[in-house]
């Protein structure tokens, strides 16, 4: 394969010379190379965290949850129960209540939330029994389930023993200090033995939620025969929404499903802004590139317009003229595409050791496991979207090379060698 001579003349301009116009043109290409690079990088960790957080939120949380519109409890579940599993697309569903109270382990006494899990199994629809690390998924009337990070801040492990104040508790004491302790017996704090820890991966459930038998969930909050809610789990989480407008349509009208996307819709909004911003901001970097790469150009066809009056007087057309320099960006393009792209994927390989040389060295924690709720940086590298982030970083070079290329083009041999 012969290349074109335009080629050759391209990598002449672009060789190392002891200029400041070399210094602009080794800048345009490690701009290009940063870009692409950190564009890589972050886009791939917020593509793992997006996955990650739907999956640590799909398996604590019910795909779909049927409650009753004013929030207030539900008596006849069982009815509803039976309409919601004869429906198609529904894998199971089960009652659930879920709320704040308070959890004290010897002299302290912290803030958490209860989540009902049916007594004597795991729950059908949150298979919840795969989290546990320590000790037994047991729930039975005096047990509970603790979180890993609540275990560890709390130092409490299987076999300890808590009081948990629901609001049962905490309504009694209240109606009886309203009426100058003439009323009943307040009900004394439930004792529970721990029976195991469970651990998600996700911070937030790890510190805030403990599980206990829906009876003991009933108790806590002195609701009687009641619940919250009812937990639906779809046999295609795809078809979510579908199935949340079939059970609206035959449920009674006080009763309203929702997806956990409806849930969560804020937060995965929030984090598509984010994406979408954080890659608006690289690209900057890559055009700030090519500004100086156009730059650069535009001053070699003021140095070599001499040798471009000469090309066009033997016989040189503006199309090759043209070349010459759009090749310039074709090769800053490529080249800082080739380089960023292996460097991000590099990052992305030894991620770890990265986010420990930064803590170490500058103490500078790169991803801190309260503030995002995952333990570990995620990642996922997209070869279709590395290849368009380098195709992209090429389009940039190209088009920042095209005004001085169509310049140089135009320039006319007589004006060029009239000196000479």
């Amino acid at each position: 394969m012969e290349w074109p001579v335009e080629f050759f003349l391209a990598l002449r301009y672009l060789r190392p010379r002891r200029t400041f116009v070399s210094v602009i043109t080794v800048l345009s290409f490690l701009g290009v190379t940063v870009g692409v690079g950190a564009l890589i990088v972050v886009l791939s960790v917020m593509a793992g965290f997006q996955e990650q957080l739907t999956e640590k939120i799909i398996g604590f949380n019910a795909h779909i949850t049927v409650a009753r519109i004013d929030g207030a409890v539900l008596y006849d579940y069982n009815t509803a129960l039976d309409i919601i599993r004869k429906q198609p697309g529904v894998e199971a569903a089960s009652v659930i209540i879920r709320g704040p109270v308070l959890v004290q382990f010897q002299d302290k006494m912290t803030f958490a939330f209860i989540k009902s899990v049916p007594e004597g199994g795991d729950d059908p629809v949150m298979p919840l029994k795969k989290y546990v690390r320590l000790g037994d998924f047991e729930l039975r009337g005096d047990s509970v389930v603790v979180g890993s990070e609540w275990s560890k801040r709390n130092g409490a492990f299987p076999g300890d023993k808590v009081e948990i104040f629901g609001p049962a508790f905490l309504k009694a004491s209240l109606d009886r200090q309203k009426s100058g302790g003439k009323t009943q017996e307040i009900p004394l704090p439930e004792e529970l033995t721990i029976r195991g820890v469970f651990e998600t991966g996700q911070y937030d459930y790890d510190l805030n939620f403990v599980l206990v038998s829906t009876e003991m969930a009933q108790e806590l909050y002195g609701m009687g025969d009641t619940v919250h809610g009812i937990a639906v789990r779809v046999k295609d989480l795809s078809q979510a929404d579908a199935v949340k407008e079939q059970l609206n349509k035959v449920l009674p009208p006080e009763l309203h499903a929702r997806t956990w996307m409806d849930d969560n819709r804020d937060l995965f909004n929030q984090i598509g802004v984010e994406r979408v911003v954080m890659a608006l901001i690289l690209c900057l970097t890559m055009v700030v590139a090519a500004f100086g790469l156009c730059s650069t150009l535009i001053t070699v066809t003021v140095q070599k317009s001499r040798e471009i009056g000469l090309m066009k007087a033997l016989g040189a057309t503006d199309f090759q003229v043209c070349s010459v320099f759009l090749f310039n960006g074709v090769v800053v393009g490529i080249a800082g595409a080739i380089s960023g792209v292996t460097i991000g994927l590099v990052i992305l390989h030894y991620l770890y050791a990265v986010r420990d040389f930064l803590l170490y060295a500058f103490h500078i924690q790169v991803f801190n496991s309260s503030v995002y709720g995952l333990p570990n940086i995620p990642s996922i590298v997209n070869p279709l979207q590395v290849t368009i982030i380098a195709v992209s970083a090429i389009v940039i070079c190209i088009l920042a090379a095209l005004v001085p290329a169509v310049g140089a083009s135009r320039l006319a041999p007589a004006r060029a060698l009239r000196y000479e």
